[in-house]
């Protein structure tokens, strides 16, 4: 019989289980004690349990963990992470620090089946989404253990490896792990999920009523030139997106981010601005550009400085609240995917023959 993982589990859940076993309500106050604030690594730890209770727990539950197999910092303070988890599969996590700011980007799948032509993460596929825990296992590592644990972080956003609407149950019960008093106790308006443009999950999404702020890459202003780089736009093509995106609940001063990545005589023209500003006319939205950073293999370049400058002046002239994120961690490719990708090919230079 495989054990279940709690930190996969809600305290309704650990709290129904505990009931199965007699036990009572505040017996999964207790275990989400140290499961999530104090992060025991194992049911023995939970020393105010009974050691009955215990038992019959390590039976059927167990706490899992990542491994730390990497990390990178660059001359900026980004630091990059490379975990293992328990099937031998590797993901990032970045902590990226931007004026008062500790912003932890966090990965919800090995890998992404979405294909996006500028992305490395999506050059391998998807390989399986990640579980509840070990996307919360990231933000548990830069949280330190206690009753009222300190935190080395202020934001998290969910736009690292794969698509998490894509993996739509671990990110919707990850968010609310995170959020719950009983979980991380982190406010819902200092998470951000980003999505690549899963209309239909991102309609269900709203539905979950889950408080978080909604970032959606955008990438382009023609259904063509978006299909060609994202091929997610055939299945819901920009009208589709759109229609979702003001559809979606807001609380009264939220705004959508669009994110969108400017990619050298693909999408960076003042044509593209002017069709952009017409495409979120009447959006509560901002617009975040991001000059590519350039990959291995990859046939994109970034955009000149003074084409990046003339596209969001255009955005911001008419109306749409528009900035330039600058690239961090480059001298670390900190970029989604790349770590991973280094460690396999080296992996791959250094395997025998035959």
């Amino acid at each position: 019989m495989s054990l279940t993982d709690l930190r996969d589990l809600r305290r309704d859940e650990i709290a129904a289980f505990l009931a199965a076993q007699g036990e009572l309500d505040f017996r999964a106050r207790q275990v989400c004690q140290w499961v999530y604030k104090r992060q025991a690594t194992s049911v023995q730890q939970m020393t105010d349990l009974p050691e009955v209770l215990r038992q019959r727990l390590q039976k059927q539950m167990y706490v899992s963990t990542l491994s730390l197999l990497r990390r990178q910092r660059s001359e900026d303070g980004t630091e990059k992470l490379l975990f293992g988890v328990e099937d031998g599969n590797r993901i990032e996590t970045v902590l990226i620090p931007r004026g008062d700011k500790r912003t932890i980007c966090v990965s919800t799948q090995v890998g992404c089946a979405l294909g996006c032509r500028f992305c490395l993460t999506a050059q391998g596929g998807l390989v399986r989404s990640l579980r509840p825990a070990e996307i919360v296992g990231q933000v548990l590592h830069f949280q330190e253990p206690g009753r009222e644990p300190a935190r080395d972080f202020t934001n998290i956003v969910f736009m690292g490896m794969g698509e998490p609407l894509d993996n739509f149950r671990g990110t919707v019960q990850a968010v609310r792990i995170m959020t719950a008093d009983w979980g991380l106790g982190i406010s819902p308006r200092r998470i951000t999920v980003s999505t690549s443009g899963l209309a239909r999950r991102l309609e269900a999404f709203g539905r979950a009523d889950l408080k978080v702020n909604l970032a959606v890459s955008l990438n382009a202003t023609t259904d063509a030139v978006r299909s060609r780089i994202m091929p997610i736009n055939k299945a819901y093509p920009i009208d589709r997106l759109l229609q979702a995106c003001r559809d979606f609940p807001l609380a009264v001063r939220q705004r959508i981010t669009f994110e969108y990545v400017l990619l050298r005589d693909v999408n960076d023209s003042l044509a593209d601005a002017k069709r952009l500003v017409k495409l979120l006319h009447g959006l509560r939205c901002k617009v975040n550009l991001l000059p590519f950073n350039e990959i291995p293999e990859s046939p994109y370049r970034r955009p000149a400085d003074d084409t990046v400058q003339r596209f969001w002046t255009w955005l911001v002239e008419h109306g749409v609240s528009a900035s330039v994120r600058q690239s961090r961690g480059r001298d670390i490719s900190a970029a989604c995917g790349q770590l991973r990708y280094a460690e396999q090919s080296a992996a791959r230079l250094t395997a025998p023959e035959g």
